[in-house]
């Protein structure tokens, strides 16, 4: 059973997808029939699909896409390092900061405990 689309801003999107889809096909010419064919499926999907119907499935979408020349917009839909939000949401989950494994105080009181380690390693792997 297909969901019904309730938000008026996604059936906006919906419509514009669907007018987009029409008008790529107008440009490069293709008739509904010929479009229909290739996709495989019935002219009144097709014309539904450009009326942005909510019932249309994604595997029709995909069909049309790749029959426009378009189906990589499909694959790079929501990619997740073009995703702004959720790069965004990684960045706002980094630490805030970073503790330095403390090193033991030295015995000896000629040693300054707080002298950086000579080669810049520590034990944790190469220092910056």
């Amino acid at each position: 059973m297909a969901v019904k689309v309730n938000s008026v801003s996604a059936r906006r999107a919906l419509e514009a997808l669907g007018a987009n889809i029409k008008t790529a096909r107008l440009k490069r010419r293709i008739s509904v029939k010929g479009f229909a064919e290739r996709i495989g499926v019935s002219e009144s999907t097709v014309a539904r699909l450009e009326k942005g119907d909510d019932g249309v499935s994604i595997g029709t979408l995909a069909m049309a896409c790749l029959v426009l020349g378009e189906i990589d917009r499909i694959s790079d839909f929501l990619d997740a390092g073009t995703d702004d939000t959720g790069l965004l949401l990684d960045r706002e989950s980094l630490p805030k900061r970073i503790d330095r494994k403390r090193t033991p105080k030295s015995s000896s009181k000629g040693q300054d405990a707080a002298a950086p380690i000579a080669d810049g390693d520590d034990e944790e792997g190469v220092g910056f």
